[in-house]
């Protein structure tokens, strides 16, 4: 699996050509837990944020490969089974980033059932990356890591996938 630059990516590419549109940003998020039940956070390398392993969705892949490919570009852990569980679009998840680019989101979370690998705590996109309970959360924390888990639970709880 390699890693391709912000430039060379299918959203590098687009908002090149788009400029300051907004554009439909279609990726995936990961949650990774230990057998403890420790969830993997990664320190962002852009804006210091923990959060949980996310990108963007390349041409002629899927979104469940979309998944895989964040989680090792992000800690070197190898994703074999995953499950998706929450779907976040909408206009209420339109968002603009620090470098002024505005995207509208649909993601796609998925609960990673199954990994293996030495976890990198350093990586082109992380400053470092950890297992942690729940109630020991590092800071700052990305907005999306407390509703992401809130989802993850309500489908452990009911089955059911959670739209929003």
């Amino acid at each position: 699996m390699s890693s391709i630059g912000w430039a060379e990516s299918y959203l590098g590419q687009l908002r090149a050509l788009a400029g300051d549109r907004t554009l439909m940003f279609v990726g995936a998020r990961a949650v990774v837990r230990d057998d403890a039940g420790r969830v993997l956070l990664i320190q962002r390398s852009d804006n210091g944020y923990w959060a949980m392993p996310a990108g963007a969705m390349e041409l002629g892949e899927s979104i469940a490969a979309c998944a895989t490919r964040e989680v090792w570009e992000e800690t070197g852990l190898r994703s074999t089974v995953v499950t998706p569980f929450a779907l976040y679009t909408g206009p209420d998840r339109t968002f603009t980033n620090m470098y002024g680019d505005t995207y509208q989101l649909f993601v796609v979370a998925f609960r990673v059932d199954v990994w293996e690998g030495e976890l990198l705590t350093v990586t082109d996109e992380t400053t470092d990356a950890a297992f942690y309970r729940y109630d020991q959360f590092p800071t700052p924390l990305s907005s999306t890591v407390a509703e992401t888990l809130a989802d993850l639970a309500f489908f452990e709880e009911t089955g059911q996938t959670v739209l929003k």
